[in-house]
């Protein structure tokens, strides 16, 4: 559905559910994550319920969203403010001023950024007239919404400021911090929708049916906004993960909809806003010394059992895990919901996540490991993607012949599939619509246990690494796309639990 698609299903739901008193709720909407490809071990259970490494026990995304928002509804009219699970704004406002969703129409937060950083955001083209960009936070009336712009289209519809109009750049990354750029946009985050637009959306719906193709809450609602959109967005599919044949036309007719709709603007110019969704933002953030970790005070351990006689080092970052004495955690890595054995030692910018590690093992560098429950007839079983943390799982061919272009820790997928004495061809992939990619690849093995699982991820892993051979024939072979298909949430949240009471165990023996 997109998150177009599944805002219009929550509208209906509160209808459904509520009837007319719906229209008094101020409601908050959280995309809880979609596929997150670029952030895989988000993928099972939602980037909402991503740990962050502090709080005791660990605060997830969802506490942290809770708790940043925490005085918007005393300033809110009726209405649905619409967020991300995968961003974090932080912003400092004057002690007399507020941030108000009072206002008919859209209103959205608009933070000071680099331009390079709108390339891959929402960026505002600002009235001039209404903004004069002092002050930590300044209402202003928007002219049009641009989606993920380049450079050129920026500078001409009139998106870029120049630097000493912003005073603080957000930065997505590490961008905006070197003091070069003269110049700033400003970008998206969360947005306010008043509930008599609300309501229109929910009859466009109604109206529509069901829905066939993926809606973005961002760029199909946003772009048809303020009195310099044009229809033009409504043809150009190069954003969209799937291309729908019904999308363009879906697009015209929002565009009709909201057409005239008002795009209010609320500039923070004292914010920062933070991405968390891809697999180098988490390890960045988390581990670096970024501006996040000092701003929130993110801890290296968080709630977990660490061992004086472990190895580590203060850029690593450890959540909820058991980590056991006498194994080494290399720097810049992430262990999150883990079990790691004495004998177990991890490389440097490496995330293990949902793991059990009980077995001998030099985990290499820049290495993904996540571990999902999956339930096949009946049955709970085990399964771990292995990658590396710069491979693209979003990438994807549409014949076998191009299969050498996908990467695989290094290596060709076609090497990899030879090492492992498995045969390309169409089964390999479980996507209906030819999509052939490390997202649809079978080829991760089932197994009995957490802890084998993990164990013959790493050997497929190894093999690529050395060049040698591993064979996976004999082993059921699943595709992330299956594995989610397949999960079992509450097996993976039972072994959560797990960890969390060993915790809370060994700390009251501590106590006693």
């Amino acid at each position: 559905l997109g998150n177009g698609g599944s805002t219009l299903h929550v509208l209906r739901c509160l209808e459904e559910q509520y009837g007319d008193e719906w229209t008094s709720f101020t409601v908050l909407l959280i995309h809880s994550g979609g596929y997150s490809q670029r952030l895989p071990n988000a993928s099972a259970l939602g980037k909402i319920f991503t740990p962050l490494p502090f709080g005791d026990p660990v605060y997830q995304m969802l506490e942290l969203k809770l708790a940043m928002y925490i005085d918007f509804p005393r300033h809110m009219k009726p209405g649905v403010l619409i967020t991300c699970s995968d961003d974090i704004e932080l912003y400092s406002t004057g002690v007399t001023e507020t941030i108000t969703f009072d206002k008919p129409g859209f209103t959205a937060l608009a933070h000071p950024s680099d331009v390079a950083v709108g390339t891959t955001h929402g960026v505002f083209v600002l009235d001039p007239s209404s903004f004069s960009g002092k002050g930590g936070l300044e209402y202003v009336s928007c002219y049009r919404f641009l989606h993920k712009p380049d450079v050129e289209t920026m500078q001409q519809s009139g998106a870029v400021c120049v630097r000493g109009d912003c005073p603080q750049l957000s930065s997505s990354g590490n961008h905006g911090d070197s003091g070069m750029a003269s110049e700033c946009v400003y970008t998206d985050s969360i947005f306010y929708i008043d509930h008599s637009t609300a309501k229109q959306l929910l009859m466009f719906h109604k109206q529509m049916g069901t829905l066939c193709c993926e809606i973005d809450a961002y760029g199909d609602f946003l772009q048809a906004l303020g009195p310099g959109a044009t229809p033009d967005y409504t043809k150009n599919t190069s954003n969209v993960c799937k291309e729908d044949s019904g999308l363009v036309e879906v697009r015209q007719q929002l565009y009709s909809l909201l057409q005239g709709t008002a795009l209010n603007v609320i500039v923070l110019n004292n914010s920062q806003f933070y991405h968390v969704g891809t697999t180098q933002e988490y390890l960045f953030h988390f581990t670096a010394e970024s501006k996040l970790r000092f701003e929130l005070g993110l801890q290296p351990v968080a709630f977990s059992i660490f061992p004086d006689t472990a190895k580590t080092l203060d850029q690593s970052s450890i959540m909820q895990s058991v980590l056991e004495p006498g194994c080494v955690i290399g720097p810049g890595s992430v262990i999150e919901y883990s079990r790691i054995g004495p004998e177990v030692s991890v490389g440097k910018g490496t995330i293990v996540s949902g793991s059990c590690i009980n077995f001998s093992v030099d985990i290499p560098s820049n290495c993904f490991l996540s571990s999902v429950s999956v339930k096949i007839n009946d049955r709970v079983e085990y399964v771990t993607m292995a990658f590396s943390v710069g491979d693209n799982l979003k990438k994807s061919v549409k014949l076998l012949s191009d299969l050498h272009s996908l990467q695989f820790f290094g290596a060709s997928l076609p090497e990899c599939l030879d090492l492992w004495s498995i045969e390309a061809s169409d089964q390999l992939f479980s996507s209906e619509d030819t999509r052939m990619g490390l997202w649809t690849a079978r080829i991760f093995p089932v197994c009995s246990t957490l802890s084998e699982s993990v164990r013959m991820s790493l050997k497929m892993l190894n093999s690529v690494q050395r060049m040698s051979p591993f064979k996976l024939s004999g082993f059921q072979l699943l595709s992330v796309e299956e594995m989610l298909t397949y999960k079992d949430v509450e097996d993976m949240l039972k072994f959560r639990k797990q960890i969390y009471d060993e915790i809370c165990l060994q700390r009251q023996k501590k106590k006693s």
